[in-house]
């Protein structure tokens, strides 16, 4: 992203942010709930691969459940650590999160939230989850390889600065999609 090893500090992952593995309560059948205090089941099929947030759940687990889970809360980050791995998504609402999540928090001290995410979906983080990955049996990420893993940390200005234009960008983006998508309608009629 920034590219410059040199000019822009590298750091691990592990020095700037807390890394843990989701957690399920088992069997979860038994802990899922139609009430609506239950707590936010966060699964892969709640996310859709262009999201950004997470802002909803199909499910709900109890309160129960919630004890023997892992327990985030908006601003974290949750990463796919099997099958589509690396995959970062940044939490929108409060909510549990099963195994095959990743946890990412407390990085807010060095890191923009967006530059974080856009960080970790550039090709140079993607690379080193792929190669860690490949070395396992079965290609997935645990916290011990993610901690291990290098970022550029510019500084908060820079970040924030690239946040800024990135957001800018995603909403031309967003409006872009939105005229075409109005405008088909009108050459299929």
């Amino acid at each position: 992203m920034f590219g410059d090893e040199k000019r822009y500090p590298s750091k691990s992952i592990a020095e700037v942010a807390n890394i843990c593995r989701g957690a399920s309560p088992r069997p979860i059948s038994d802990y899922l709930t139609e009430d609506v205090n239950g707590v936010n089941w966060i699964k892969i099929g709640d996310i859709s691969i262009d999201d950004i947030y997470v802002t909803h759940t199909a499910e709900k687990i109890t309160k129960e459940g919630a004890k023997k889970s892992r327990y985030v809360t908006p601003g974290d980050f949750i990463l796919s650590n099997s099958m589509s791995f690396g995959r970062p998504y940044i939490l929108g609402i409060e909510g549990c999160v099963h195994d095959g999540w990743l946890i990412i928090s407390d990085y807010q001290e060095s890191l923009n939230t967006l530059f974080f995410y856009y960080e970790l979906r550039a090709n140079q983080v993607q690379s080193q989850f792929n190669a860690l990955a490949n070395g396992t049996t079965v290609e997935n990420l645990n916290t011990d390889l993610v901690k291990g893993v290098n970022i550029i940390v510019p500084s908060i200005e820079l970040q924030n600065e690239f946040a800024d234009y990135a957001q800018f960008c995603d909403k031309l983006k967003f409006e872009v999609q939105k005229l075409v998508k109005n405008h088909l309608k009108y050459i299929y009629i």
